[in-house]
């Protein structure tokens, strides 16, 4: 892998990676663009012990362009993107309209004595996986994969490093059901500056696992129950195992989990790396397959705090879509919105059933 870094007109960092070690990326971003945002606000809500983030000017973010103006393909003759090379094989770099970033501006004024308030500080990131403006990851070769997820390491360990950030979360939005705002191929990176609800509420599972077990490692053991019990397992090879979980609150998710417990994706060894692709291209098949659409999802990979409980954590990748039948998607209505409970319309056995049939 060779890695590139080169400023963008803005200040703002853009960073090739390339399978080839003679790739040349010196070519100058040639646009005139205004000074990025400063760092959105953070507001803690006393209620539900959570911070929101208010980022006012992601309002005015591109959204939805047609083919020949997408920010994410190549520079090519007079037309400028985001990317100043006329092609590339994988390119991350700054949001121009952050959720989170390290420009941070002067401190918040207090709202109430219950509502502090603070800079977003942190950083967030766009990850283009091809510069083909049609592919999609499943269309991606093992190789490809094994690059990207190099890349998805070197930034996780990159960003876990700037000042404040306590976690690091990577992902991919599929589709236009799911909210996404540009149809070419690229996940996205977030680094927070506190440790999502999400990941604190399975860190406390975990916690209380480790604690009756005398150390137990609640996912691996989840995981190990899974592999025995097979009902729910969609694909497996040596290092990886893909499966639904049990509980599962979407009606098509699947975890995709080294067998190895590792924090984050940095951890993985070559071996794993190499092995996660071919496995993962199979799962993405697979959900297209379904009902012979392109299948929305979310991608998420789940990784361990930055400084804290980071044994507690075990890599996992989640991967669900909101459709539950070809004409059909589910959506988050009063249960699962207003109180957080998720009703799943179809059984796990039958949602790996059908994934292990397309």
């Amino acid at each position: 892998m060779k890695r590139t870094a080169i400023e963008l007109a803005d200040g703002r960092e853009l960073i090739y990676f390339d399978e080839r070690d003679d790739a040349v990326r010196d070519q100058p971003d040639r646009r005139e663009l205004p000074p990025p945002p400063p760092a959105s606000q953070l507001r803690y809500d006393p209620l539900t012990d959570e911070w929101v983030a208010v980022a006012v000017h992601r309002q005015t973010r591109t959204f939805l362009p047609p083919a020949d103006q997408c920010p994410l393909c190549p520079s090519r003759g007079d037309r400028h993107s985001e990317i100043p090379a006329p092609d590339y094989d994988v390119a991350v770099f700054e949001n121009r309209f952050p959720s989170l970033s390290q420009r941070i501006a002067d401190e918040p004024a207090e709202i109430t004595g219950f509502t502090p308030v603070r800079p977003g500080q942190g950083r967030c990131e766009v990850v283009c996986f091809t510069d083909d403006h049609q592919a999609s990851f499943a269309s991606l070769s093992p190789a490809r994969v094994r690059l990207v997820l190099d890349a998805l390491a070197d930034r996780t360990t990159a960003v876990g490093a700037l000042p404040g950030v306590e976690q690091v979360f990577c992902f991919e939005n599929r589709g236009v059901e799911i909210g996404v705002t540009l149809h070419h191929p690229h996940g996205q990176i977030y680094a927070y500056p506190f440790v999502t609800p999400r990941t604190r509420s399975l860190l406390a599972a975990a916690r209380r696992h480790a604690e009756r077990t005398g150390g137990g490692n609640l996912y691996a053991d989840v995981l190990a129950a899974e592999r025995a019990a097979g009902d729910r397992v969609v694909a497996a090879n040596e290092h990886w195992t893909a499966y639904v979980p049990a509980a599962a609150r979407w009606p098509f998710e699947v975890h995709v989990a080294p067998h190895r417990p590792v924090p984050d994706i940095p951890a993985l060894d070559d071996a794993e790396r190499d092995a996660f692709g071919p496995l993962y291209l199979d799962l993405l098949r697979r959900f297209d397959g379904l009902f012979d659409l392109p299948m929305p999802y979310i991608a998420a990979w789940h990784q361990a705090p930055v400084r804290i409980d980071r044994e507690l954590g075990h890599l996992h990748l989640q991967l669900f879509s909101v459709r539950r039948a070809r004409d059909k998607l589910k959506y988050l209505a009063g249960s699962e919105s207003g109180m957080g409970v998720f009703i799943n319309d179809i059984a796990p056995e039958r949602a790996a059933e059908l994934l292990r049939a397309a």
